[in-house]
């Protein structure tokens, strides 16, 4: 058990207090403790390729405010004497007094939920021939939790006696930590969006930059299957949206930190992976969005008579995206529903909008009651699966039916050929309306 994983194993005993009532909850600043990983990259001297190396670390947010239920009574910050003796990991101990960390509680309740956050962090170069004196943190909560990425600057110089990181080269705090500070955040509580199609969406984005740097530029990319586009972009007093009736929040909120896209008239075209890219006077970070665009399937169930045994087609229109699922059920009266097998299916088709179709055929088997048979689809879109039904007739109504019918056919034909013979015709006029219907026969 990492030391990341112990502290939060404290935390959560705690958390299984009776919670206090929501209006009764207060912020309270606490340790958020994440266990991470550290990834280096070496480049080797005349080659482009370099080796990726990680190595476990830890990082400790310092103080950050989250709203006490009332369970946070025992809860203590955490000690950096605590670190395993033995190859402790490296531990960035983040201030974060400078930024607002919006999703913090979710932080620090994901081990509690049973969810491991994932972390991973890195070099930060301002420049290319810049010591590496800052990070960035990239933190995911899974199961489309919040997505944060913090770019940190480390505080302590390199003094006279000061006790470095052996692979690091950075000075330690006497708690054996590398002190940094968040100056730049950057989160979107909505990694992961489905939206139907012809719908608006909103593309959660929002950032915190720390005091004396300034917001320069803000940019929406979208990429897909391999093609990348710019969406919309911002600098100062200056907007440009190059996909149609896309937008960003006002400018007060744009400069509050609220950098969210909203995106009207949803097509196929808009799915893809959304990159929201804040850039400040002196940083750049970013998160990602991945939007899933969908169109539900209608389902219209027919039955043709012209063959016997007769054929029932199940027309699926104007889903996306491709996977679904037909299934066919057949119930007797006073019987169970039975799925059925044997079922064919027409070539897919797709329409102009990028939406599919597609027919499904079953030979019906009426029972001597007559059966019901259930065309049912399940798809992505929808949150519960779509049935059509149809009543086949037994073969004995159908013939019984066939023969009235035939006997109707043959009466009819008697009385044309016997009105034929009579030496005038009759003529059945109706008065026009509003009068009373009524019938007067004519001999001509």
């Amino acid at each position: 058990m990492g030391a990341g994983q112990g502290w939060c194993l404290l935390l959560c005993l705690a958390l299984s207090r009776v919670a206090a009532d929501p209006e009764e909850r207060q912020w309270r600043e606490v340790d958020v403790v994440l266990d991470c990983f550290l990834v280096e990259e070496d480049r080797h001297p005349g080659s482009l390729a370099s080796s990726r190396t990680t190595v476990e670390a830890l990082l400790v947010l310092r103080q950050v405010p989250v709203l006490d239920d009332g369970s946070l009574e025992a809860f203590t910050d955490f000690q950096g004497g605590t670190l395993a003796k033995d190859n402790p990991p490296v531990t960035f101990e983040a201030s974060v007094n400078l930024v607002q960390i919006p999703q913090a509680e979710a932080l620090l309740h994901a081990d509690c939920n049973g969810k491991e956050v994932s972390c991973e962090i890195s070099h930060y170069l301002l420049q290319a021939t810049e010591k590496k004196a800052s990070f960035i943190a990239n933190v995911q909560v899974p199961g489309g939790g919040p997505s944060v990425s913090m770019v940190m600057k480390v505080l302590r110089d390199a003094e006279n006696g000061a006790v470095l990181h052996p692979t690091l080269k950075l000075p330690l705090s006497p708690q054996g930590m590398v002190q940094t500070a968040v100056e730049l955040q950057v989160t979107t509580q909505t990694p992961l969006l489905n939206f139907l199609l012809g719908s608006s969406a909103s593309l959660h984005c929002g950032f915190s930059v720390a005091p004396g740097l300034d917001l320069t530029g803000v940019e929406w990319r979208l990429q897909h299957k391999g093609h990348g586009q710019l969406v919309y972009s911002w600098t100062t007093g200056q907007r440009q949206a190059k996909r149609e009736g896309a937008s960003l929040e006002s400018e007060q909120l744009l400069l509050a930190g609220d950098a969210s896209l909203t995106l009207p008239s949803l097509t196929l075209k808009d799915e893809g992976t959304y990159i929201c890219q804040i850039t400040t006077s002196l940083y750049q970070a970013q998160q990602i969005v991945q939007l899933h665009v969908q169109a539900s399937p209608k389902v219209q169930l027919s039955l043709t008579n012209k063959a016997l045994p007769p054929t029932l087609i199940c027309n699926i229109a104007g889903y996306y995206p491709l996977d679904m699922t037909v299934t066919w059920i057949r119930e007797e009266p006073g019987g169970a529903p039975v799925p059925v097998s044997g079922a064919s299916f027409s070539s897919l088709r797709q329409s102009t909008a990028g939406t599919y179709s597609v027919s499904s055929f079953l030979k019906a088997e009426p029972g001597p009651e007559g059966t019901t048979y259930t065309c049912q689809v399940t798809h992505i879109s929808l949150e519960e699966p779509l049935r059509s039904t149809a009543w086949v007739a037994p073969p004995e109504q159908k013939t019984a039916f066939g023969v009235l019918l035939a006997s109707s056919l043959f009466l009819l034909t008697l009385l044309f050929l016997g009105l034929q013979r009579w030496p005038g015709k009759l003529l059945l006029v109706l008065s026009p309306a509003p009068a009373p219907l009524h019938l007067k026969i004519s001999q001509l």
